[in-house]
């Protein structure tokens, strides 16, 4: 792409951004649309709410949409970090609060969870644990629920993983989406196959920029041009999506305003700065032995978190029931490149076990042992 054409679609953007910003008021005002029955009503035993809850000392914004309260409950842990995704699972995956009661939870440092006064010294991933721990404690308590279904997307899977593992008591089963394995190693790959991209297309500037961070990242600097290369090379989004139709989508929802992307900005960079020196070591190949269901649902064009990388490490994973699930026309991102497949996978294989009572929890676990690979 030339430096016109990339400010031809900046241009572009921008002229979409004002128009949202007039739709919108310039207000930033958002709300949540209640289930309704056909005279208009709000539908008894449903909930549609954007609330803060104190999580870890910090308030911190949980939206809660499902058409039934006693359904089983999901909690959304967005990747990243600090890269809310709560917009956009609503915009492309809604469909998933007529089965579940669902979660959408900005963690601490993202999205409208994110303010200054937020201590640097408090983003550690052993925190960010314990803000996850009194969530789930607040959602069994307040909705009856014994466990709760965990479904983590890329950096969210570091929190979902070492949850599931720490608190198999609390969860009915752990869906990992671009399942982060082992970071570092993944991320040598991701920049190998961005060279060999760079080079097939004899993209010159790609060669200088890629050459330059070799052989990996050492900072948040290139790891966002990685990703920026990634992408613009078909490994993070696939079927015409981009992060600006991405953008465009969240603003179009109830719940996001502009006010939401001043803050996805600030709060994604705070996050990554904060928390790289840690998430850049993680290794979770090691943890291989869970006491609850395991799914992991993978783009078989990832290559911002490679998929190869993770199936790898799913063939290594003991637990009572596990599943590998493919998207074929997905790189890093199913439950927005394949929206419909990705709802009915979820649906298909996550829901039974989290209807699953305790007491029958081994039945439940038993029905996703075979077959162990599936495409949506």
């Amino acid at each position: 792409m030339s430096g016109t054409d990339r400010r031809r679609d900046a241009l572009r953007l921008m002229r979409r951004l004002r128009g949202a910003a007039l739709a919108l008021g310039l207000c930033g005002c958002t709300w949540t649309r209640p289930f309704t029955d056909g005279a208009g009503r709000a539908l008894p035993g449903s909930i549609a709410t954007m609330e803060r809850v104190e999580l870890g000392g910090v308030r911190q914004a949980v939206w809660l949409r499902g058409r039934d309260v006693t359904a089983p409950a999901l909690i959304l842990l967005h990747g990243g970090p600090g890269a809310s995704e709560s917009a956009l699972f609503r915009r492309y995956d809604a469909a998933l609060e007529e089965h579940f009661l669902v979660v959408y939870w900005e963690q601490r440092g993202a999205g409208r969870s994110y303010h200054s006064a937020i201590p640097r010294s408090s983003m550690t991933i052993a925190r960010m644990l314990q803000d996850l721990d009194q969530l789930v404690d607040t959602v069994r308590s307040r909705f009856g629920k014994e466990r709760v279904v965990l479904l983590g997307h890329s950096w969210g899977t570091v929190l979902g993983t070492l949850y599931a593992r720490d608190h198999p008591e609390k969860v009915a089963a752990y869906v990992g989406v671009a399942q982060i394995a082992d970071f570092a190693r993944g991320e040598r790959m991701s920049l190998a196959w961005a060279l060999r991209q760079a080079e097939a297309r004899r993209d010159e500037r790609a060669l200088a920029a890629l050459r330059a961070m070799a052989p990996a990242p050492r900072s948040v600097a290139d790891e966002l041009a990685l990703g920026r290369w990634v992408e613009r090379f078909g490994g993070t989004l696939r079927g015409g999506l981009s992060t600006g139709k991405l953008i465009w989508s969240a603003l179009r929802t109830d719940e996001a305003g502009l006010l939401d992307l001043v803050k996805f900005g600030k709060g994604n960079r705070f996050s990554l700065e904060a928390l790289r020196p840690e998430y850049s070591r993680v290794d979770l190949t090691g943890i291989r032995r869970f006491e609850v269901p395991v799914i992991f649902m993978l783009g078989r064009h990832d290559w911002h978190v490679p998929a190869a990388l993770a199936a790898d490490y799913f063939e290594t994973i003991e637990a009572p029931g596990k599943r590998l699930v493919w998207f074929e026309g997905s790189a890093h991102n199913p439950p927005f490149e394949e929206p419909g497949a990705f709802v009915r996978a979820v649906v298909d294989y996550v829901l039974p076990l989290a209807r699953a009572e305790p007491t029958a929890a081994a039945e439940g676990r038993a029905r996703i042992t075979a077959p162990q690979s599936a495409s949506p």
